[in-house]
């Protein structure tokens, strides 16, 4: 029987507002939509739900509000076998939303934090238990740099590897950098990487997730693609949190790199044939099944 790992992820709880339109809108521009849905977000908890139904025993540390909004988030984590007692509930603070404009295959998101911006290194710091006893680390950029670099160095003094998935992107302190084992950018995100001095010691760490273009990691001096698998996409909203949430379970359940990513790949192709950042993620036995479809058709 396979080992099943332990992935904590540290990060944020958003709902997400969808709304879709034929037409982007420039801007002060005001255009008719098609409809519009609200989806269970947040990066952290789209990683945290896509780590979970590819059987990762998972381990939620963040925030929400005291709101409907918070009520319904919490209740969809345990729905999805999440463990929530690391999740902290704050009284008279809105829970995160994220807004998102989905036109053309393509999105557009404005995330106000809320709660999200209170998962503070002291609030952390009540559960280093659970970060000592997992076997990876799962960390975005939607909680605030103090606490991302926190929990960086205290998995590193524990010996726990971490990934962090540098979205949204900004300027990353040089110890963080040092004390992650991968990151995981898309190619926007990787070319503000590369811009940064201690660009030596990415290199080897970088996972450069390009949609349909593939995977780029960099071994032996040189760049190598994986290549991603061809679907044809109804919402790309949370490929790229579905890629974290595999690549993170496949890496602890002690996969080794290029496998972690084929696996991280098909996950994230089945993600973008449904509405919605968190519907469309699969489960182990749906990957599987994918990857030997597409097995059989070479």
């Amino acid at each position: 029987m396979s080992h099943q790992p332990t992935v904590t992820v540290i990060g944020s709880i958003n709902m997400d507002l969808a709304v879709s339109t034929d037409v982007m809108p420039l801007q002060g521009e005001t255009v008719l939509g098609n409809n519009f849905a609200t989806y269970p977000g947040g990066k952290g908890a789209n990683q945290a739900v896509a780590a979970a139904r590819l059987e990762a025993n998972v381990n939620m540390i963040g925030a929400v509000g005291e709101d409907i909004f918070g009520k319904k988030l919490l209740q969809h984590l345990n729905n999805e076998n999440i463990n929530t007692s690391a999740v902290h509930v704050f009284d008279g603070i809105p829970s995160g939303t994220a807004t998102i404009i989905l036109s053309e295959q393509d999105n557009r998101i404005i995330v106000a934090p809320g709660a999200n911006g209170l998962v503070s290194p002291e609030l952390v710091q009540n559960h280093k238990s659970m970060i000592q006893n997992s076997d990876l680390i799962l960390l975005q950029l939607e909680i605030p740099i103090e606490t991302i670099s926190y929990v960086a160095s205290l998995a590193y003094d524990m010996g726990v590897p971490v990934i962090l998935n540098p979205a949204p992107y900004q300027k990353l302190p040089a110890a963080l950098l040092s004390q992650v084992e991968f990151l995981t950018p898309n190619e926007s995100e990787a070319r503000s990487l590369i811009r940064d001095p201690v660009l030596d010691i990415l290199r080897e760490k970088m996972i450069i997730t390009q949609g349909e273009q593939g995977v780029v990691i960099h071994q032996n001096d040189s760049d190598i693609t994986i290549p991603s698998y061809k679907v044809l996409p109804q919402d790309t909203t949370g490929a790229g949190d579905t890629f974290n949430g595999a690549f993170a379970t496949q890496l602890a359940k002690g996969k080794g790199l290029k496998e972690a990513i084929i696996f991280a790949n098909a996950a994230a192709a089945m993600s973008v044939m449904k509405l919605g950042a968190q519907s469309g993620m699969p489960t182990k036995d749906e990957v599987e099944q994918f990857l030997q479809e597409r097995s059989e058709q070479l």
